[in-house]
């Protein structure tokens, strides 16, 4: 029953007008023609078996409910249930390409019985792959990958199959691919999607290449290959044009739109999307359309059209909510979001989003995604295990022409793996080295970063406070402390930590430091807004020893205004720059004034940290690099140091 209470007015009339031309298609009493009445006869008499020829003598039919009403029912009373559950199953797809899914189930269940009842192979793939398809379009994942998964298995036993039964196996692995890409499994779905296009190509089938290219394209899309993914849409399309199809062209306009906004082209977006809204409701998919009204939508809240944008993604929201339709619904609220944050209504916008996040944990249930990966991880074992039986049956038939051969073999056998275990040992040895150096690499870095004068100062300046009564200085700078020798216990037991938290840890160290100076140093961090530091990994206390350097060498010796400033920039896509920019004397200065002080100090986290970058390097694809550039004025004078420090992230 649908309900259209939701809709807007205008969306009301147009959905009345829409529910009358399907009722009139789909359930109009007609009086069935003398020739249809003859055909069916006919047909009924000869008793087809397969779907290819059930498909053929009824092509022109097919399309019209009422007449393959008639037939199912003839076949039903005549005893014949290839010509029931055909008819009944392309009734079923009709009734799901425009979103009355509980019908389309039922009916698609109701030829799945027929099919059994007549041990008819080719029409229980089918079936079952229908069945998968509904379930798959109302998110009801895991019942939709037993169905399709049931088609396939039941396909693939099938000796010297029919064409039919091959494209079967195209519409299976199709669903599968789409049921792995619902899990955003991406590089799995197109596997299954490319083993489809491979067959489709053999069968020169112009509408399964359509799909699957559509299909690569959504999972492309998802990855972010923006490029890759409108190179697939673009060939979906051509073959949609090639073979007249409506509903393939306003899928692909719709897909092409979408990489346009993504792009930020939102007229190039709407030359798309605008005939299509009157387009997809005239095809009569419930399902699309509401996509094509909010992707609309957001065009319009690019281009600043609010009012606009408003209507068109409620509307899609609404017609998404009529039809049950989570995943839309769940875009819907998303877009909305999106919109009111550019209005400047946070909190209407903030409600979206909870809408949204609901919606979201609703589809991705824990119990769904679960049942699902366990049906991937024994699906695959299950090909695993098939493939191995075969190859250990291979092995046998050699094992057995080679047994004249089983010394020699033998022999080779015990010096691969003699040699194995001392390249091993040999492993285990380097390996045994190299963890031990860098364990002494972390405890001097622990050392290095609490050397006693930085704690007997901190404690100095913090005891300063109390003596002159300053206890909220006293107590701030004490906790800052505790924090900041907390934070550098627990990083120097890790390899790596994120940017994040180096960076919070610097800045407590800055802040301790910064006291000895009277607050004077003007310490800033900068991070770019396209960097998420969050995902960021460093070797954990890296950043200090460069610190405590401008501080040591640079700022101590210098009068006047002193500055530290921290930038943290992408360098490329497999580099972050981290750059330490101070105002100090320099290092030419430095250099003196460390040769004149009476007391020497000993400088070794520099050192440390550059074997300790090294080693943290090995584990991606490219180097670190430091580099330390002396900064002068217009006259030659020297105004500071900077260190570069660049970080593999791949």
């Amino acid at each position: 029953m649908i309900q259209n209470e939701n809709l807007s007015p205008a969306l009301r009339i147009a959905w009345l007008f829409f529910c009358f031309l399907i009722t009139s298609g789909l359930t109009q009493a007609q009086e069935i023609p003398e020739a249809f009445k003859k055909k069916a006869e006919r047909i009924i008499r000869m008793q087809p078996k397969t779907y290819l020829a059930l498909d053929t003598e009824l092509q022109d039919e097919k399309g019209d409910t009422t007449l393959l009403r008639y037939f199912a029912n003839l076949s039903k009373s005549e005893n014949y249930p290839e010509g029931a559950s055909y008819a009944l199953d392309q009734i079923g797809a009709r009734y799901r390409n425009i979103s009355k899914f509980k019908q389309a189930a039922d009916l698609h269940q109701e030829a799945l019985t027929l099919a059994e009842e007549a041990n008819n192979t080719g029409l229980r793939v089918r079936a079952l792959n229908m069945l998968g398809v509904v379930y798959r379009r109302t998110d009801a994942i895991k019942t939709a990958l037993d169905y399709n998964q049931k088609a396939l298995e039941l396909a693939e036993q099938v000796e010297n199959p029919s064409t039919h039964i091959k494209r079967s196996i195209n519409v299976s692995l199709n669903c599968i691919g789409n049921l792995y890409q619902t899990l955003e499994q991406y590089d799995l779905a197109i596997i299954q999607f490319k083993r489809a296009l491979t067959l489709e190509e053999e069968l020169g089938n112009k509408l399964g290449l359509a799909i699957n290219y559509q299909n690569i394209g959504d999972c492309l899309e998802y990855k972010g290959d923006l490029e890759g993914a409108l190179e697939n849409y673009r060939k979906s399309l051509a073959y949609n044009e090639e073979i007249d199809s409506d509903y393939g062209r306003v899928i692909c306009k719709n897909s092409l739109a979408q990489i346009y906004l993504k792009q930020d082209m939102p007229y190039a977006a709407l030359v798309l999307l605008e005939p299509l809204s009157e387009q997809s409701k005239a095809i009569g998919d419930f399902f699309i359309t509401p996509l094509v009204y909010i992707n609309t939508g957001w065009a319009h809240t690019k281009l600043g059209n609010y009012d606009k944008a408003h209507k068109y993604i409620q509307d899609g929201l609404e017609m998404s909510q009529t039809h049950n339709i989570p995943s839309n619904i769940l875009y819907a609220y998303q877009k909305l979001s999106d919109l009111e944050q550019e209005r400047g209504n946070y909190q209407q916008a903030y409600n979206y989003y909870v809408k949204a996040d609901e919606f979201d944990k609703e589809i991705s249930s824990a119990t769904n995604f679960r049942y699902m990966n366990d049906v991937i991880v024994r699906y695959e074992a299950d090909k695993k295990t098939n493939q191995i039986s075969v190859l250990a049956k291979e092995n046998e038939i050699v094992r057995l022409r080679l047994r004249k051969n089983q010394t020699t073999l033998l022999v080779s056998a015990l010096i691969v793996g003699l040699i194995s275990s001392i390249l091993y040992i040999l492993y285990r040895q380097y390996q045994s080295k190299n963890e031990k150096r860098v364990l002494s690499l972390e405890q001097n870095m622990l050392r290095s970063q609490m050397n006693p004068h930085f704690l007997f100062n901190s404690l100095n300046s913090i005891k300063l406070y109390i003596i002159n009564n300053e206890q909220k200085n006293a107590v701030h700078y004490l906790n800052k402390f505790s924090k900041l020798i907390r934070k550098i216990l627990e990083a120097s037991s890790l390899k790596e930590i994120s940017l994040a938290e180096e960076l919070e840890t610097v800045e407590l160290y800055m802040n301790i430091e910064n006291i000895r100076f009277s607050n004077e140093i003007d310490f800033k961090i900068i991070v770019d807004d396209n960097l998420n530091v969050d995902n960021i990994k460093v070797p954990s206390l890296a950043l200090q020893p460069f610190l405590e350097n401008s501080l040591w060498h640079g700022l101590s010796p210098k009068g006047g205004q002193k500055m530290i400033h921290l930038f943290v920039k992408k360098k490329a896509e497999s580099h972050v720059s981290i750059e330490v920019v101070d105002n100090g004397v320099g290092r030419e200065a430095a250099q003196v004034n460390k040769a004149n002080r009476v007391l020497k100090r000993k400088s070794v986290g520099i050192r440390i940290t550059k074997e300790r970058l090294a080693n943290f390097s090995k584990d991606y694809q490219n180097n670190f690099d430091v580099d330390i550039v002396d900064l002068f004025n217009d006259k030659g004078e020297s105004v500071g140091t900077k260190v570069i420090l660049d970080i593999p992230i791949i």
